[in-house]
């Protein structure tokens, strides 16, 4: 039996830009998963359903959905900045040229 190698490529560090996606969606989509990834651990350490998290944030429950489900883009960055602020989550942004 012979045995094929198997073929690792390093990734860059952004799952779109390896998908395929343009670089600047790509840079978007991964802020946006980024920001839902904060929201759901702001979830999970309050220990709130959907149901109650959507209240606090004052948004219906199938944005609360998205974010759990990573349907990020659904979700503007705009909308998603403020449910952290709203959260109390904070959020840095680094930029390099």
């Amino acid at each position: 039996m012979k045995r094929s190698r198997a073929h690792i490529t390093r990734g860059s560090g952004n799952v779109f830009l390896d998908l395929g996606f343009p670089p600047h969606e790509a840079a978007v989509l991964l802020l946006r998963c980024e920001i839902a990834e904060a929201l759901r651990k702001w979830i999970e350490r309050e220990g709130l359903t959907q149901t109650q998290a959507a209240k606090r944030l004052n948004v219906v429950q199938p944005r609360i959905s998205e974010i759990v489900c990573n349907k990020v883009d659904k979700l503007s960055l705009d909308y998603l900045v403020g449910l952290c602020a709203k959260a109390g989550v904070s959020i840095t942004v680094k930029l390099a040229a």
